[in-house]
């Protein structure tokens, strides 16, 4: 399983559900990785998606507490639900920061937008370079309306 994220110079990932700083490239990066594949989100982020719906082209797990529908995505409660609803599809992880933790023991592949600021955060992704278990394989550097920026793959040893 993999997730997508775009991070902060702290690893904060957001504030108030949604990204203080957007990056373009990261966007356009985001969907073209992800189109076709199986999405986890959880409900605060799917609100922070266009239209606060599902995204086009992919399918929508969204996993939540919340007793509730989304016209356009199926619902599940626990990590294992969504694992088996999966199958073998290609899957990615795409928040909040608390569907990232619940989901983290799966991952072993992370694609990561490095951003070279350091908004206010109330949410953030764990600091892969401090974690043994993960290496980093591959960065492509680029910048971004002056904002110095990271493509980085992550993958777990």
């Amino acid at each position: 399983m993999e997730a997508i994220v775009a991070v902060y110079t702290d690893w904060g990932i957001g504030s108030d559900g949604t990204q203080p700083i957007v990056i373009p490239e990261d966007r356009r990066r985001f969907a073209e990785i992800t189109r076709g594949s199986t999405l986890i989100v959880g409900s605060k982020t799917l609100l922070d998606f266009p239209g606060s719906k599902p995204l086009a082209g992919r399918r929508n797990i969204v996993l939540t507490r919340q007793e509730s529908e989304v016209e356009g995505a199926e619902i599940v409660h626990t990590p294992e639900e969504a694992i088996a609803l999966c199958g073998e599809d290609r899957t990615f992880v795409v928040g909040g920061a608390t569907v990232y933790m619940a989901m983290f023991p799966y991952l072993d592949k992370i694609y990561v937008t490095k951003i070279d600021a350091t908004p206010a955060s109330d949410a953030y992704f764990p600091n892969l370079d401090s974690l043994p278990d993960w290496v980093q394989t591959e960065t492509e550097r680029f910048s971004s309306g002056g904002v110095e920026c990271e493509f980085c793959v992550y993958e777990k040893k």
